[in-house]
């Protein structure tokens, strides 16, 4: 049970930012720390297989700009195309990380849409809850594979917006709406936010959290675009917890003329 008002939870563990961001596609390292400070995010996620964290030691540390003792590191499975390896690698990160058990899974399908591939993501999940690991785990927007994520014990999941890195936005927002209203576990978009707006959009829905990269790394200022989805992502939020007004066919008078003088 959360003690901080209207906290994200994730695996027992409590965060004020809804807003999670990676670490690719940044001109340098100065850069990732700067837009990652400016996001005010608690949680971020990086690629082990491309990421060094100590395994090479003449190369630049993302450690160093991402500290584990300010951060929360979510190591993923990106560039895993089968459950074999999605499994190896988070094993690999477990091992580099000092037995750090939170990982996002991430399965994926073919390399031109970067969709993920249901079967093996399913059977890399099963493999990995039962090994104890934390898993966040990246799928598509149906709502039932989400709920099968849900029931092997993922202690979060995050179906996509559209396909990684498009910047198409929130494509199917009825069925991220189901997925939402059906679950027991957080819900986050991960994949497809393209600006603020979007980030807004996918927080009214109800989602518990927005993870994202490219959106922030390929802007033309990522450092300010870091800052305005923080913005988003907590007046999305707010706009979701005060409840909407209702969509109207017609006009309604801001200061009605009934009970006036004259």
């Amino acid at each position: 049970m959360s003690t901080t008002p209207d906290a994200l939870v994730i695996a027992g563990v409590e965060y004020t930012s809804r807003l999670l961001v990676g670490t690719g596609k940044y001109r340098d390292m100065q850069e990732t720390g700067e837009a990652i400070e400016a996001s005010g995010a608690e949680i971020v996620t990086f690629a082990v297989r491309r990421s060094n964290i100590g395994q090479n030691a003449d190369e630049p540390n993302l450690l160093d700009v991402v500290s584990p003792d300010k951060y929360t590191l979510l190591p993923n499975t990106a560039g895993c195309y089968n459950a074999k390896d999605a499994v190896r690698t988070c094993k690999l990160a477990r091992e580099l990380l000092d037995g750090h058990d939170l990982v996002k899974l991430e399965v994926l399908g073919d390399e031109k849409t970067l969709f993920p591939h249901l079967q093996e993501t399913y059977i890399a999940a099963e493999e990995l809850v039962k090994d104890g690991f934390k898993v966040m785990v990246y799928t598509n927007d149906d709502p039932i594979a989400a709920k099968t994520l849900e029931d092997m014990g993922c202690v979060a999941v995050m179906p996509l917006a559209a396909p990684i890195g498009s910047g198409l936005g929130i494509r199917n927002p009825y069925n991220i709406r189901s997925i939402v209203e059906n679950a027991n576990v957080p819900i986050l978009v991960d994949a497809g936010v393209g600006t603020a707006s979007d980030a807004a959009v996918a927080m009214e829905l109800g989602c518990d959290g927005i993870l994202m990269n490219t959106a922030i790394a390929d802007a033309q200022k990522p450092v300010l675009m870091a800052s305005a989805m923080k913005k988003a992502v907590q007046a999305g939020r707010e706009a979701f917890l005060a409840g909407r007004m209702p969509r109207r066919q017609y006009a309604s008078a801001s200061s009605p003329i009934d009970g006036t003088f004259f």
